[in-house]
This record gives C-alpha cells, sequence and structure tokens, in this order.
C-alpha cells in the first residue's frame, strides 16, 4: 500500500504512576526530517524515538509533542542548603556592621535567598520511564501509519483517474495524426490546381513535399514512450510503500514528452490535447508530492 506524507497519530497510556500522551503530525518533505518537543527528563531517550519512527516513516517532516505527567505523591523532594544559608547569614552580618545598618534577617527572608530551598526531582528508573514511553509512542505511530495509508489509497485512485485522462489523450493525438497528413495533402493539390493545370507533372514534387510535412510533425514517438510511461506508473502504484521519487521521476519524463508533441503541433487539435496532456501530469505531480 503506498503511503501520503501527510498523517496524523495520537495515543495516551498510563503505566503506574506515570502517565504519557504522544502525539505527531506531518507534512510533504523530500527527506525524513524529525521535531521531537518533550520534557528534558526524556531527552536521553531521543535517539531511540528517531530510530522507532524509522521503521514507520521514510519520507516526511514529522512533529513529535511528547509528555509525561507523574500522578505519584511524592514527585520530588526539598534540599536544605545549610552551609550556603551560613554564607548568606556571615555576609549580612559584615554588611550591617560595615555600614551601620540594623540586621533584621529572618529566617523566612532568608530562606528566599537563592539556593537555599531547592526542589530535588526523585531519581526515575530508565529501563520503566522507557517502556511506557515506547507503548505510547508505538501506538501513535501506529495510528499515524493507518491515516497515511488511507491517504494513500485515496492519493492512488486520484491518479489512476487522470492516468485514464492522459491515456484518452494520447490517443486522440494518435488519431489525428494521420488526418492532419492527409489534410495537407488535400490542401497542396488544391494550391498546385491553382497555380498549373497539369497537376501529374507535379505529383513527385507533391509526394515530396508531403513526406517532409509528416516527418516535421511526427509524434508516433512520443506518444509510443507516453504511453509505456502511463503504464509504468499505473505498475508502479502497485508497488510497496516509498515510491514518491520514482513517480516523480516518470512524471518528470511524461511531462517532457507532451512538450516535444507540443513544439510538434502543427494543428490547432493537436496543440489542444498537448496542453491538455501537460495540465494532467501536472495535476499528477502535485499529487505524487504527497506521496512518500
Amino acid at each position: 500500500m503506498i503511503k501520503s506524507m501527510t498523517g496524523f497519530g495520537r495515543c495516551e497510556i498510563q503505566k503506574e504512576s506515570k502517565k504519557f500522551t504522544v502525539e505527531l503530525k506531518s507534512v510533504n518533505h523530500r527527506y525524513l526530517d524529525v521535531n521531537i518537543r518533550m520534557p528534558k527528563k526524556l531527552n536521553f531517550f531521543e535517539t531511540a524515538i528517531r530510530s522507532l519512527l524509522k521503521s514507520y516513516a521514510n519520507r516526511g517532516k514529522v512533529d513529535i509533542f511528547i509528555t509525561c505527567e507523574d500522578l505519584s505523591q511524592a514527585q520530588g523532594s526539598v534540599k536544605y542548603n545549610s552551609g550556603l544559608a551560613a554564607e548568606y547569614v556571615k555576609y549580612l552580618k559584615q554588611m550591617g556592621e560595615e555600614f551601620g545598618l540594623k540586621n533584621d534577617i529572618t529566617v523566612s527572608s532568608l530562606a528566599r535567598f537563592p539556593e537555599v530551598f531547592t526542589m530535588e526531582e526523585q531519581s526515575e528508573d530508565e529501563e520503566e520511564l522507557w517502556n511506557g514511553l515506547k507503548e505510547a509512542l508505538e501506538g501513535a505511530f501506529t495510528q499515524f501509519v493507518e491515516t497515511r495509508t488511507k491517504e494513500g489509497e485515496n492519493l492512488k485512485q486520484d491518479i489512476l483517474g487522470k492516468l485514464d485522462v492522459l491515456s484518452e489523450e494520447v490517443a486522440h493525438v494518435e488519431e489525428r495524426s494521420p488526418q492532419i497528413v492527409a489534410e495537407y495533402r488535400e490542401k497542396l493539390e488544391e494550391k498546385m490546381k491553382e497555380l498549373l493545370s497539369d497537376t501529374q507533372i507535379e505529383e513527385s514534387r507533391i509526394a515530396a513535399e508531403v513526406i517532409l510535412f509528416a516527418d516535421k510533425i511526427c509524434t508516433d514517438e512520443e506518444v509510443v514512450r507516453l504511453k509505456s510511461h502511463i503504464q509504468h506508473m499505473r505498475n508502479t502504484l502497485e508497488e510497496n510503500e516509498g515510491i514518491g521519487r520514482k513517480l516523480d521521476f516518470i512524471a518528470q519524463e511524461m511531462k517532457r514528452e507532451a512538450n516535444t508533441i507540443l513544439s510538434k503541433a502543427n494543428d490547432l487539435e493537436v496543440s489542444n490535447y498537448a496542453i491538455s496532456l501537460k495540465t494532467e501530469i501536472e495535476k499528477i505531480r502535485e499529487q505524487i508530492q504527497n506521496i512518500e
């Protein structure tokens, strides 16, 4: 199944005293570009998170948002720095003596000084943290892949429909080409009749002119290659994931053939068909930009 590069996933897991929430979304990108926002205490797992994501996605700009809520009562402890408090008291007394000021220091005011009291988080069990986080990640990543796959199927059907339109336009070009040559010969003969009474004398010259004209406007090779590219794209759409770049290359080749047909066109109908070809191919390329 092909995948779109646009997707979303979310999962919330509670493991004992921890609740993990993982959300991620992605948009188009040439490569796999990952941006992770998570609590500082989980930074240790960044490499592991990136490695895990690679088994679910190959391309796209992915933003991952992770929260970890501690539901336990004892989330941290207060640490008292008696040595630092003694330093503050010492220098406050010294300031009072030097400047003749009243020393009105109290316990509550001393407690407000920086680093006298600090909050110290309890050490975490890394294995326990990772097990809970990994479960939440896998749940979110699985949903993420499901949304990408669903959107990828929609893209596939849309592209197949546009390929049908392309096939019709190519058939019109192929059908019209012999008619253009026949019409040119007819016009040439009429012109000769106006200028000369004996047209039999100029039959060889007419034939030579028609051959030169037919060779100049001939689009047989372009038509054959376009048919081949259309079938190639159909076959590629049936392959597994990771086909976005390949499809884009095929679309570029299709556009080149359509441009050549338009440049050779010496007929209004063929020009219109070629313009329609280019329009549909451009629509296909826009959709392909969304495929992983």
